[in-house]
């Protein structure tokens, strides 16, 4: 037999993680604009990548002032790009 008082313990928790999950799933993250050095800066590129099977990862690193940057684009259906992720890298400088 299960004593109540020990279901009640580990529900609380339980609970308050899948309210969470249910509050993240909904939230959406805006798309990233280009900036300089992107591939996408000032428009789509004028070639499509007609090779590359739709949702290929495109990687792109580029200097940004005193910054790497590391960008992520994946191949749309209509043969776009599509900027899904940025990451900066700050180069010390001496």
């Amino acid at each position: 037999m299960i004593d109540p008082r020990h279901v009640s313990r580990f529900c609380g928790p339980l609970v308050l993680f899948a309210v969470l999950g249910l509050a993240l799933a909904g939230c959406t993250t805006p798309d990233l604009a280009p900036i300089p050095g992107s591939i996408t800066y000032g428009g789509q590129p004028r070639t499509k990548l007609t090779k590359a099977p739709v949702g290929s990862i495109v990687p792109h690193n580029f200097m940004s002032g005193n910054s790497f940057v590391k960008e992520t684009y994946i191949i749309q259906p209509d043969r776009s790009l599509k900027l899904v992720r940025r990451d900066y890298y700050d180069i010390p400088i001496d």
